[in-house]
């Protein structure tokens, strides 16, 4: 049974679906006003896994991951420019270009990843009418206020009768000792109040009618509408990075209690940060370092580009609520490992059954399954893998054999968790992957070209395209059945 860290209650529980066969998540998405970072890779590739998790165990899943594009402002949560529209004026767009041109990198990026499509994509902006009748409702049942045109909750009375903090384990107290005074918020009762709905100044870009005034959604209330509009009143799992828990995931419980009277989420799961020296990686930082920048290692940090499964493999080999520290050096043993685990899958694709097994494949699906099942385990998958390549190499060399049934169940397994569930094409070595088949038709066919003047006894020709290729990188060893490569 998948058993997994459930933020709320701080321990791991048995994942219990709230209707049979059927799951409900939502993740928080990007805000779309700049290219996906690193940072942004994390909770992507954290929940895709989840999802592909989810999916191999039989589950129908409906994953909804949205796309911010109004409300989530450049200074605070309920001050300053919003931060598409600050693009948009520095760029002389439109907000919605700046949004369509950001959201179709981002879909980029994240195909290059791997990622699979979530279910629904819903923005925020498509959604304003939804999120009027949401505040609505919060007002009438007397936990929100208005105030000059906008609406804010009103969180001391929330407290008074739902426990506010719970996801973060903050108390009142330490919220009022910890929220800053800023200027412009005469406004609010409270400083720690937030907002529903923002009335929209004069030079705001981004606006709609109201009941209250002319204006736009507060940043917290798109996931509470959106999540509830796609999947109920209650839903199985909402999830995102660990700093979203406050203030964003604790207003977005709250505005949920308000409206509704009850949660509506059973489990929140968080991933941990990307740092950099220890500081977390973002653009607020200004210490991010964009994916495309990763891919054609244009970055004064990076030694060398690096490709989307080597970022990929990197993220998972850490635990998911584990810090992740950047360095090019440890991108540098990812891409290693990978290779690795290609040149393993590489030789296990070719191996030839024997009338037996004289090597140790037994127990690998248990060990996989078991590691997903420990609240997604991957370094532990991955180590298992790495377990098995010793077996795929002792057969490869002739050093043992395997028996047609255990060939099949290791080749089911490690296309079930390596590349269904991890998600990684380990059928790819190196290069652009659009141009991937391409580029290992035409080593091999120069590599054929050797061995067939190897036959034919001509050294000349063998041993120039040999010591050409090594010296542009490529290592290539001969074997019984005729070469292997890799770079």
């Amino acid at each position: 049974m998948l058993e997994i860290y459930n933020s709320l209650s701080r321990y791991k529980e048995t994942f219990k679906p709230l209707h049979e066969g059927h799951v409900g998540m939502y993740v928080c998405g990007p805000t779309v006003y700049g290219d996906a970072h690193l940072g942004h890779a994390r909770p992507a590739i954290t929940f895709d896994l989840l999802y592909r998790y989810l999916t191999y165990l039989g589950y129908k899943v409906r994953y909804v991951r949205n796309i911010t594009d109004v409300g989530h402002l450049e200074h605070d949560a309920d001050e300053g420019e919003d931060k598409i529209a600050k693009k948009a004026r520095l760029e002389q767009l439109e907000p919605m270009e700046v949004v369509q041109f950001y959201t179709n990198r981002y879909h980029r990026d994240m195909a290059a990843l791997n990622v699979l499509p979530p279910s629904i994509e819903p923005h925020a902006s498509g959604h304003i009418i939804e999120q009027i009748a949401f505040v609505q409702k919060i007002l009438d049942k007397g936990y929100a206020y208005v105030s000059n045109g906008s609406v804010y909750m009103d969180v001391e009375k929330y407290a008074k009768d739902f426990p506010y903090g719970k996801l973060s384990g903050r108390n009142l107290n330490d919220i009022v000792t910890e929220t800053r005074e800023l200027d412009g918020q005469d406004e609010k009762k409270h400083s720690y109040d937030f907002a529903l709905w923002k009335k929209a100044a004069p030079e705001h870009i981004m606006h709609w009618p109201s009941p209250w005034s002319e204006g736009f959604p507060g940043w917290h209330m798109e996931c509470s509408t959106m999540g509830t509009k796609y999947l109920g009143e209650r839903f199985d799992i909402h999830g995102g990075g660990l700093d979203l828990i406050f203030p964003h995931h604790e207003a977005e419980i709250a505005q949920s209690c308000a409206a509704l009277g009850h949660e509506t989420v059973h489990y929140w799961m968080h991933n941990n940060m990307i740092t950099i020296a220890g500081k977390k990686m973002g653009k607020s930082y200004n210490n991010f370092i964009t994916l495309e920048q990763f891919f054609k290692g244009e970055h004064p940090l990076l030694s060398k580009p690096f490709g989307p499964m080597v970022i990929r493999f990197f993220i998972l080999q850490a635990h998911y609520r584990s810090t992740v520290d950047f360095s090019s050096e440890a991108l540098e043993a990812a891409e290693k490992g990978l290779q690795r685990m290609q040149e393993a899958y590489a030789r296990l694709l070719k191996l030839q059954a024997g009338n037996q097994t004289t090597v140790e494949v037994a127990g690998l699906r248990q060990r996989c399954t078991e590691a997903m099942d420990d609240d997604l385990n991957t370094p532990f998958v991955i180590a298992a893998l790495f377990d098995s390549t010793r077996a795929i190499n002792t057969v490869h060399d002739g050093k043992g054999t395997i028996s047609e049934a255990d060939l099949k169940e290791l080749r089911g397994v490690w296309k079930t968790f390596a590349i269904d569930i991890l998600g990684l094409r380990l059928e790819e070595q190196g290069g652009d992957e659009g141009k991937q088949k391409a580029f290992n038709g035409a080593i091999d066919l120069l590599l054929g070209i050797r061995l067939q003047a190897k036959q034919n006894k001509d050294w000349t020709t063998s041993d120039k395209i040999r010591n050409e290729l090594t010296a542009l990188g490529f290592q290539i060893k001969d074997t019984k059945d005729g070469f292997e490569w890799s770079i």
